[in-house]
C-alpha cells in the first residue's frame, strides 16, 4: 500500500490529521519561545532527557538524529548538535561546555585497513579525548586516538588527525595550529596568525 492508500483509511486519516494539528502547536509554542524551526521529531523528543538516558552530565544535550556508538562519556553542559557521529568504540570522553557542532563526526575507530586488506586486517580502535570548553565547527572529522586540550577552538570543515593542545586554535584539512586562545579571568582573547 503506497502513502496516499494508506491516508485514505479513515482511521489513518484521523491519525494523521492530530499528528499535523499537534505538529503545528508544537511548532509554534518552539517558534515563540525560541525563534526557531525544527523538524517534527525533534519538537517531540527532549535533547536532554537523551542526554541524561545515555548517563551524560547536567545540562548536556543531543539531538535526536545524532548517532551515538560504544563507550560515550560526556560532562556537564556540552551541547552536541544535529547528524552528529559520536563514536565510542574505542572510548570518547568529552568535557564540560564543550559544542560539538552540527554535522560533525567523532570517531574512536577506523575500518581502512581492513577495507584494502579485504578483510584481513582488524578494524583498529583508539581512544579519543576531548577536554572542557572546546569548541568543534560544522562539518569537522576527528580520527581516532586524537587527544584534544581545553579552550580550544577547530574551524569549520577541519580534519584533526594530530592531537591538539590546550588553548589552540586549528583548522583545515588536515587541521593546523592557526591562533591561539588566551583566557585571562573573564576575559577571553583569540589571538590569530601565530
Amino acid at each position: 500500500m503506497d502513502r496516499l492508500s494508506a491516508l485514505k483509511n479513515k482511521e489513518t486519516e484521523e491519525i494523521f490529521s492530530k499528528l499535523n494539528v499537534l505538529h503545528e502547536e508544537l511548532s509554534q509554542a518552539f517558534s515563540s519561545e525560541f525563534d526557531r524551526s525544527l523538524p517534527f521529531n525533534e519538537l517531540l523528543l527532549d535533547r536532554w532527557e537523551r542526554a541524561k538516558k545515555l548517563g551524560w552530565g547536567n545540562g548536556t544535550s543531543i539531538y535526536d538524529n545524532a548517532y551515538v556508538f560504544g563507550d560515550v562519556t560526556v560532562g556537564e553542559n556540552t551541547w552536541i548538535g544535529p547528524f552528529t557521529i559520536i563514536d565510542g568504540t574505542g572510548s570518547l570522553t568529552i568535557g564540560d561546555f564543550c559544542t560539538i557542532s552540527a554535522g560533525v563526526h567523532l570517531y574512536s575507530h577506523d575500518n581502512v585497513l581492513r577495507t584494502l586488506s579485504g578483510n584481513r586486517k582488524p578494524i583498529l580502535y583508539a581512544p579519543l579525548k576531548i577536554g572542557s570548553n572546546t569548541y568543534i565547527g560544522p562539518q569537522s572529522i576527528i580520527s581516532k586516538g586524537i587527544s584534544i586540550g581545553d579552550y580550544v577552538i577547530i574551524g569549520a570543515n577541519s580534519f584533526v588527525n594530530k592531537d591538539v593542545p590546550s588553548n589552540a586554535i586549528v583548522a583545515g584539512n588536515p587541521a593546523k595550529v592557526i591562533g591561539k586562545v588566551i583566557c585571562k579571568g573573564d576575559e577571553i582573547v583569540l589571538k590569530y596568525g601565530i
